[in-house]
């Protein structure tokens, strides 16, 4: 009998195969998706090295990836909530926004490591964990951890137990990232998912610290500069694929439709992240040249980054640009309020500024 036969999801899954994959994995399929995939994350990235500031939208875009990726373990708060709680110093008590802002700090943890030190380590994965989930716990050594159908309460898998094992399912992961092989980047991605899905190694935060991975697989392998995919989103529109697929690969060996779901992913996630750039851009030279027209000792290139870093902003955040004093960057927002271009509100003792139109296109779908 083989062991897919006799795979069973109330057992832990001690014999989860090690990588790489015996099976085929590069199909024509799959390779001819690849290529649509490396095209549109290629287009992407050009995109922001295009950028006049190549950070600008990198904070929205992961305060986006933040607020969805914690969706899916049904941490519930709004982007609105989040570009607040971002720049706004009156203290967040909503536990769910705390825990979002979390996953952005564990990111541009997980991007400053990379980038010290280009490799991804079991004790990174722990850091990253420990930052989500504000605690110092580790690697699982309790039993008891099962996925269960949220519906029916019925066990669907059991993740392997005991500390040694899944240390040593994390090392495998680790050679497997960093071998040198012929295995196409992106299908790589898919596998390394996959498996840290399948190892579940913590408590909780498993699959929020698995998506910051693969962002940053993505960096390492020089596929993206910045973290800028919107990745979750795609995983929300189509949950009931992502986890049929996970288990296609437990339970068949079938690769395939998983590293297309991945694929596509990428692909439909990157073209959405270049549109939302041109349409970025295109507002930002619109805006610029009706507050050139309208504003001229309001204008210059430096505030229009300003205002475009994320849809809020305010005093403080102009004069720390060195765009004026308090009293002088308070004007320019009065002014850019009265002919139309933000709108203000009051959050705590602060005043905030809101660019309006730069929300409507972040919250385009």
């Amino acid at each position: 009998m083989s062991e897919k036969a006799t795979y069973n999801p109330e057992i832990p899954y001690n014999d989860l195969p090690l990588l790489p994959p015996q099976a085929e994995i590069e199909s024509t399929r799959i390779l001819k998706k690849t290529i649509t995939a490396s095209r549109a994350l290629s287009e992407l990235k050009g995109a922001i090295t295009n950028l006049p500031n190549a950070t600008l939208f990198i904070d929205t875009i992961n305060l986006q990836e933040a607020q969805a990726s914690s969706a899916i373990e049904n941490i519930i708060t709004t982007q609105d909530e989040l570009f607040k709680a971002s720049i706004a110093e009156k203290r967040n008590d909503n536990p769910a926004t705390k825990e979002v802002m979390h996953y952005k700090d564990a990111l541009w943890y997980g991007v400053e490591q990379i980038e010290k030190r280009p490799i991804l380590t079991t004790n990174l994965f722990v850091a990253l964990m420990q930052i989500i989930k504000e605690n110092q716990s580790g690697i699982r050594n309790a039993p008891g951890t099962q996925l269960k159908n949220p519906a029916t309460g019925k066990v669907v898998y059991t993740p392997p137990e005991g500390e040694q094992i899944i240390r040593e399912k994390l090392k495998n992961l680790e050679d497997f990232i960093h071998a040198e092989d012929a295995i196409d980047p992106l299908v790589k991605m898919a596998i390394i998912h996959y498996q840290f899905e399948a190892i579940h190694p913590f408590f909780d935060g498993n699959g929020r610290t698995g998506r910051i991975i693969l962002l940053l697989y993505l960096n390492m392998a020089e596929l993206l500069s910045l973290p800028a995919l919107y990745l979750s989103n795609y995983i929300i529109e189509h949950k009931d694929q992502y986890y049929t697929n996970l288990r296609k690969v437990t339970e068949d060996g079938n690769w395939e439709d998983w590293i297309l779901y991945m694929l596509d992913m990428i692909e439909q996630t990157a073209l959405k992240g270049r549109n939302q750039i041109t349409s970025i851009e295109n507002l930002m030279r619109e805006m610029g040249k009706e507050i050139q027209q309208r504003l001229p000792k309001v204008y210059s290139k430096d505030l229009m980054e300003e205002l475009f870093i994320l849809p809020y902003t305010k005093r403080n955040q102009l004069e720390k640009a060195g765009l004026g004093n308090l009293k002088t960057v308070g004007n320019y927002l009065k002014e850019l309020e009265l002919e139309g271009f933000l709108k203000s509100e009051q959050v705590g003792k602060e005043k905030l500024y809101l660019n309006f139109r730069l929300l409507e296109i972040l919250r385009l779908k």
